[in-house]
């Protein structure tokens, strides 16, 4: 809910102050709650002006139906529609949302022949509640002739917002709908989903199993008026109050149809279409048509591969092309997409004599045809439905399979796409935090032939495109969108085995500048040449930038992947000091090797069970506590981006064993970047002695006070603890005394700065005087209803002492940058 908790006043205030703040919202006309009029200049005369909305106003989550009972029996009991010009708009909201009522469609209820207007308005047990309760509850429902525009605060913010624009104006008549363009028919569509298509009467398992989706029923309705479809070669018809699928010609050369009903007797899908005007202007249809692909679900578009290629990347990736084969590429060489989803990769190639285009999904057969008629340059003949992964090449159509089978033809066909890239499980599926996408990428037969040859990587449905091609279509060029793990990842290496082919060229670009993809990883255009096996070790591409709306891009450097086969990774590393024999003082979590993995590495005082069931863990002991330091340091001072996503750690060369001030500034940065809490386990992560932070009562345990300072060194072995606790700890023979260790100005500032964070912290009321600096954040930024921890604190000193903090460990990260790549942990 938008507004919880509050009191009617302030509810009224805060719609006033956040959607209709360009209005006057001060006047209150009789009894009505909520009046809305223009903004008048102070020394204007009013006249008694002119009113654009009349609202009853209501706290929490109530009926909209007795909203507008209440507001139509107010205004009716005391005139006020003779004392003051109605407005346009009657209106009703709560705490969730608000409604609007043209006055027009409702101005008849005021008239009604001996009508008692002299009952108490709030009161609904009454008969002339419930009489005008039931006519408004029919005319919202739709068995009278009625128009009410229904929105909620929290995901309709925006459509509000545009609805009072287009229609708050005085002296306007009439409803303004929301236009629909090709900008904001997406949008839209997801808020179809939510409100619509419950309301419709159909088992949704058959119709997708026909090729149908949601989408095609939402476009039957927007492009549509009166409530019948415009286009009759749409998969989904409207037609008045129902749907029309499967329309064929039977053996009778007949019409036939199978015809699909609303569960609500369409009340759900006129309320939501009284909010739009519909159809879109001509200009967007083929638009909208063609980027139908927008429209499927995502689990179905990963499978399928409809995902599209923005337009300024097809043209990129065709010059690119240009480049490398000459300019009249198109006269001297074939180009099959073979993912081609609804063809708008092929969009500026020419020679549609040569071009062929398939796809797993008729429907977007259909609609290349489609736009075949209204001008795309392809050949009918040559688009044709075909499931890549598990048809035999015997159904392709006989001029593409000519050239495929002669290998001096082979040679000039480029096998030119995008394909999908869904994959079948990952760390989070594996560790029973998520489900496996089931049947998406290892039902098919190239899966199943090549599984035990490539292993993991099958996993991947654009590896299996991949692999096809390399098998059935050994001499072609491939030309492909992909990410570059294909190239780097360790688990592709047997792939890697299989897959030799020359290098010709590429560029990447940021994944998020494609369709629904969200992530920060580059994705990028491959060029290769299949005739040529060379093994694959590493490539430089160029790396390209582009404006926010997609209509300008530049080049901003270069990038080289390199390809790692054999176990030089940082994990290999740390490995050699897992130390098993002394006490723990914590656990760091161990996820993948990559950059994009940064945020799984931290320290804890206990692991989860999944952490150990999928063996991402290791222990942290005095033996090993600078190397796992250095590790979390590493691994964290470099912030993850897009272009250093999938760089990966790897084994250092020795110049890190002797600098020691790069370990103290490691070991620094790690005290303060802890995931340690006391209320799991003893901590032994305080850096501070007693007397430094002022603290109330003697800390539980000294070790790391003891280890910075050199009372204890990191050769020292089992009991540790023990010792620490004893007067005189030199007694022990297994314990030995090292020199004090000296920090860098970077790392001593962050001391500083964490002092007086702690020292704020033991000056508080009912703390914990053995907390960690995670305890302290918790106590200060508190959590959430959902139980997550706060992002700041109402304790403007401790946001200030935090911020200095941060600050701090922003430069030391800064200093130890530089040696992540001198001592090669990565490789530029």
């Amino acid at each position: 809910m938008k507004y919880v908790n509050i009191r009617e006043e302030e509810l009224k205030n805060s719609v006033a102050t956040d959607f209709f703040d360009r209005f006057d919202c001060d006047r209150i006309v009789g009894f009505i709650d909520f009046a809305v009029k223009p903004k008048r200049p102070a020394d204007a005369i009013d006249f008694n002006g002119e009113y654009l909305l009349w609202a009853e106003a209501k706290t929490g989550s109530r009926d909209i139906f007795a909203m507008f009972t209440q507001l139509v029996l107010t205004a009716g009991k005391a005139r006020t529609f003779d004392k003051h010009l109605p407005p346009p708009f009657l209106g009703a909201f709560d705490g969730e949302k608000i409604a609007f009522v043209p006055y027009s469609e409702i101005q008849d209820i005021f008239y009604q022949n001996d009508f008692n207007w002299n009952v108490a308005p709030s009161n609904r047990n009454t008969k002339e509640f419930k009489q005008v309760y039931g006519k408004i509850k029919k005319a919202i429902e739709n068995e009278i002739p009625f128009e009410i525009c229904l929105f909620y605060f929290e995901k309709d913010g925006n459509e509000l917002r545009r609805f009072i624009r287009d229609n708050f104006i005085a002296g306007k008549s009439g409803t303004s709908k929301i236009k629909i363009d090709k900008n904001n028919f997406k949008n839209i569509f997801n808020k179809w989903t939510d409100e619509v298509l419950p309301s419709i009467a159909v088992n949704w398992d058959l119709i997708k199993k026909s090729g149908l989706i949601a989408g095609d029923f939402y476009l039957a309705d927007l492009l549509s008026a009166g409530n019948k479809t415009l286009k009759d070669k749409l998969f989904v018809l409207l037609q008045s109050n129902y749907y029309e699928i499967d329309r064929h010609l039977n053996e009778f050369e007949i019409f036939t149809s199978s015809k699909i009903e609303f569960k609500d007797k369409q009340k759900a899908h006129n309320q939501f279409w009284a909010k739009y005007e519909r159809p879109p202007l001509e200009d967007y249809w083929d638009y909208i048509l063609n980027r139908r692909d927008l429209l499927v679900p995502p689990d179905i578009r990963e499978r399928k591969g409809s995902f599209f290629t923005p337009k300024i990347w097809v043209e990129l990736s065709q010059r690119y092309i240009a480049d490398v084969l000459g300019e009249d590429w198109q006269g001297e060489y074939y180009v099959w997409d073979c993912a081609a989803g609804t063809g708008n990769l092929l969009e500026g190639l020419t020679n549609k004599y040569n071009i062929w285009a398939s796809t797993l999904d008729k429907q977007d057969v259909g609609v290349m045809k489609d736009r075949i008629k209204n001008g795309a340059n392809l050949l009918e003949s040559h688009v044709f439905q075909f499931d890549f992964l598990n048809d035999d090449f015997s159904k392709l159509p006989e001029g593409l399979k000519k050239i495929i089978n002669n290998p001096q033809l082979r040679k000039r066909l480029i096998i030119y796409i995008n394909p999908p890239y869904a994959e079948h499980g990952n760390r989070t599926t594996f560790a029973g935090k998520s489900e496996h996408k089931a049947k998406v990428s290892t039902t098919s037969k190239t899966h199943a032939n090549f599984q035990n040859m490539v292993g993991t990587a099958t996993r991947e449905l654009y590896v299996q495109f991949f692999l096809n091609i390399y098998k059935n279509i050994p001499d072609a060029k491939l030309a492909s969108f992909s990410t570059p793990k294909f190239i780097t990842a360790q688990n592709f290496s047997k792939f890697r085995v299989y897959f030799k082919a020359e290098f010709l060229k590429g560029f990447i670009c940021k994944a998020n500048t494609f369709d629904n993809v969200n992530g920060h990883f580059p994705i990028g255009f491959f060029m290769w040449n299949l005739d040529k096996k060379n093994s694959i070790s590493k490539i430089k591409t160029d790396v390209f930038n582009t404006d926010a709306d997609l209509k300008h891009c530049w080049k901003e450097g270069e990038k080289q992947f390199r390809a790692i086969n054999e176990k030089i990774f940082i994990s290999d590393w740390l490995r050699k000091y897992y130390d098993k024999g002394n006490q723990t003082i914590g656990y760091i979590i161990l996820p993948g090797v990559d950059m994009q993995q940064q945020n799984g590495v931290y320290i804890t005082s206990q692991p989860t069970e999944s952490d150990i069931l999928q063996h991402k863990t290791a222990k942290i002991t005095i033996r090993n506590l600078i190397q796992t330091s250095i590790y979390l340091a590493i691994r964290k001072c470099i912030k993850p981006n897009w272009l250093n996503n999938r760089d990966q750690f790897l084994y250092p060369n020795d110049g890190w064993e002797n600098d020691t001030e790069f370990h103290n500034d490691c070991l620094t940065y790690t005290l303060f970047n802890t995931n340690v809490s006391v209320k799991e386990s003893i901590n032994h992560w305080i850096p501070f002695t007693e007397s430094e932070v002022n603290a109330r009562s003697e800390f539980e345990s000294h070790f790391m006070i003891s280890f910075l300072s050199g009372k204890i060194i990191q050769n020292a072995y089992t009991d540790l603890f023990e010792q620490l606790e004893k007067e005189n700890p030199s007694s022990k023979t297994n314990w030995r005394k090292g020199e004090k260790r000296e920090f860098s100005p970077e790392a001593q500032a962050v001391f500083d700065a964490g002092r007086e964070l702690w020292k704020y912290y033991h000056a508080q009321k009912n703390i914990d005087a053995n907390a960690a600096l995670y305890d302290i954040k918790e106590y200060f930024q508190g959590r959430n209803n959902k139980g997550k921890m706060n992002n700041k604190s109402a304790d403007e000193r401790y946001n200030e002492l935090i911020g200095n903090l941060r600050e701090t460990l922003k430069v030391l990260a800064a200093k130890i940058e530089p040696k992540v790549y001198e001592y090669e942990f990565l490789k530029r």
